[in-house]
């Protein structure tokens, strides 16, 4: 079911519920494209409609944010939970080994791609691995990489580009992907490599998770986390006060 959050739709699934909407695609042979909405999103949404139009038309939205999670309660119309884009991300890459999924990982440098194909080779088998690809490319090599996971025959693309790049190749190569789910997992790909260590849970169910990011770059990211959480606060408290 879908509700509304800040004028966007968002499906109000659970992490369990998301993981059986996406596995019930699969086995159905659809074609899904997953995001999600978190504060930054949402107000680089704000900011920029053609941005928000490549969002709202995916066929599966999740909240990946906790901040968005206490913002929905507290106007009125909650969320049931995060969907963390790393942890669906882990659990996905479980259900592709139980289920002989085939999974193609796209982004990140090509020392960080290489270590997650690794390490998620090790852990489960090389047979889920369709293959991968860094994400450094001109826009000349699009069409060539979209015909390499085509051609890779993935259910599931996992890809680490920043946006609104990722989000724009996959809406313009996803008919030559032919994937059964494209999923952008944003730094996904460092968090497993061990590049990017996760905050505490504690902060994560908080909605701290950012805080501890900036502790960890701090010069990089005090800038984009001041201009982005101070306005969404402010889209939340128009929100409350005024209404759509």
């Amino acid at each position: 079911m879908k509700i509304e959050f800040l004028e966007y739709k968002v499906d109000n699934l659970s992490m369990d519920e998301t993981l059986e909407y996406i596995e019930h695609a699969i086995d159905n042979q659809r074609h899904i494209i997953r995001e999600d909405l978190n504060a930054a999103k949402i107000v680089w949404m704000k900011k920029d409609p053609d941005y928000a139009k490549l969002i709202i038309n995916a066929d599966l939205i999740n909240a990946d944010g906790q901040s968005v999670v206490m913002a929905s309660k507290w106007l009125g119309n909650p969320i049931k939970e995060r969907v963390s884009g790393v942890d669906l991300m882990e659990s996905l890459v479980s259900l592709a080994y139980k289920k002989n999924y085939k999974i193609f990982f796209f982004g990140a440098k090509e020392e960080i791609v290489q270590t997650v194909v690794e390490k998620y080779a090790e852990m489960y088998s090389p047979s889920i691995i369709a293959g991968y690809r860094n994400g450094y490319f001109t826009k000349d090599d699009e069409a060539t990489i979209a015909d390499e996971i085509g051609q890779s025959r993935a259910n599931i693309v996992f890809i680490g580009i920043s946006s609104p790049l990722k989000e724009q190749f996959v809406h313009q190569y996803k008919d030559i992907m032919n994937a059964n789910l494209l999923m952008g997992v944003g730094g996904s790909f460092d968090v497993v490599a061990g590049k990017v260590k996760r905050a505490p849970v504690w902060m994560q169910n908080a909605g701290l998770e950012w805080f501890y990011r900036f502790l960890q770059e701090p010069r990089r990211m005090w800038k984009r986390y001041l201009y982005t959480n101070s306005m969404f606060i402010y889209l939340v408290f128009k929100e409350k006060i005024f209404g759509s």
